[in-house]
């Protein structure tokens, strides 16, 4: 059996579009997740109990939940609940809060990881939290938490492959499409396994490119 490229090149444009799809889904969704994880992860550090718990809690569900039942909630069970998502919003808001608490876990460990010492005497000076968070806390995590973030960041670009069952179409959707069409199996899925792969490839060439600044910061 010959591997038919003919075949690719007429789909192409499908492929491309479920690509670019998946990009930039996965790209918003990680925006939400990194603002969120971030939020998550002061207030885990907060001294009150009454902050922490609710916060703990977000993140124990989230991650004793599969992302895939998470998808279904919000795009079949939401309506029950007065929540209409149209099936791309609720693929980016499924991806984006399943991640958060991933992120925050992240976040969490590379800003309690400052020692204390030097928060202590950036407040002496007169520093606020917003001061201390941007100019002492952050720049010292950073290289810390690049190599766990970007591993993360690959998981949920992974993970964005269930987005096609609730019919978001994106690069998995779109090649059963192909495969629902044309009876070929090899060629779709070796296709969309690399460019799945050359999607992961260039988050983690930018991830070491960043770790590599981030040393000179």
């Amino acid at each position: 059996m010959s591997f038919d490229f003919n075949l690719l090149y007429d789909y192409a444009p499908l492929l491309l579009e479920g690509l670019w799809n998946t990009v930039w889904i996965v790209c918003v969704a990680t925006m939400i997740s990194l603002t969120l994880g971030l939020a998550l992860a002061v207030m885990l550090t907060s001294k009150r109990w009454a902050v922490r718990a609710p916060v703990r809690a977000y993140i124990e569900i989230m991650r004793g939940t599969p992302v895939l039942i998470i998808l279904f909630v919000l795009y079949y069970g939401g309506p029950s609940i007065g929540l209409l998502l149209d099936a791309i919003p609720a693929g980016i808001v499924g991806l984006g809060f399943y991640g958060a608490a991933y992120f925050a876990e992240i976040f969490r460990g590379g800003l309690q990881s400052i020692p204390l010492g030097q928060v202590e005497a950036a407040r002496m000076m007169g520093m606020s939290s917003l001061q201390i968070l941007r100019r002492i806390k952050a720049p010292q995590m950073l290289g810390l938490i690049l190599p766990p973030m970007a591993n993360q960041m690959i998981i949920l670009i992974k993970e964005s492959a269930l987005l096609s069952i609730i019919t978001v179409p994106d690069l998995t959707k779109n090649t059963g499409q192909m495969v629902s069409e044309t009876f070929a199996v090899v060629e779709p899925y070796v296709a969309v396994a690399i460019l799945y792969w050359l999607i992961i490839e260039a988050v983690a060439r930018l991830f070491k490119y960043l770790e590599a600044r981030a040393k000179y910061v």
